[in-house]
């Protein structure tokens, strides 16, 4: 089991003891961090709390996946790909992804800062399978 921690911020968008990682090993996306905050230390919970960036002309990838997830804007603005249609996204916008709706986040070049956001998801879940539109 493991212990309570504290994960004090560090200023602009850092958190001590909290490095940014790669998003994922391969897949069509681009420019984008994550950072887990619980989930990766054996805590004994059902969700997994991860911060990512997603830089100007950055993208995460379009995928769905069985299990659901939230995610909430913590920095910048952006849009999301939801079923094909897009929708801008601000700060404090909070995002439920149904299971199998299919989903992307960007970031539009012209994009004055990163696109941050917090995204809470089950602890045991599926591997997303790529999606497409048109």
């Amino acid at each position: 089991m493991s212990a309570s921690r504290l994960l004090p911020h560090a200023g602009g968008f850092r958190w001590a003891g909290v490095e940014p990682t790669a998003y994922k090993d391969s897949g069509d996306f681009r420019e984008v961090t994550r950072r887990v905050f619980v989930g990766e230390k054996g805590e004994p919970t059902a969700f997994h709390v991860r911060y990512f960036e997603v830089a100007p002309g950055g993208f995460t990838t379009l995928e769905r996946h069985e299990h659901a997830h939230c995610v909430v804007v913590m920095r910048g603005s952006g849009e999301v790909v939801l079923d094909c249609r897009t929708h801008p996204m601000s700060f404090g916008d909070v995002l439920y992804v149904a299971p199998w709706e299919s989903h992307q986040l960007r970031n539009p070049v012209s994009a004055a800062e990163p696109f941050g956001f917090l995204c809470i998801v089950d602890a045991r879940r599926d591997r997303p399978v790529n999606a497409s539109c048109g």
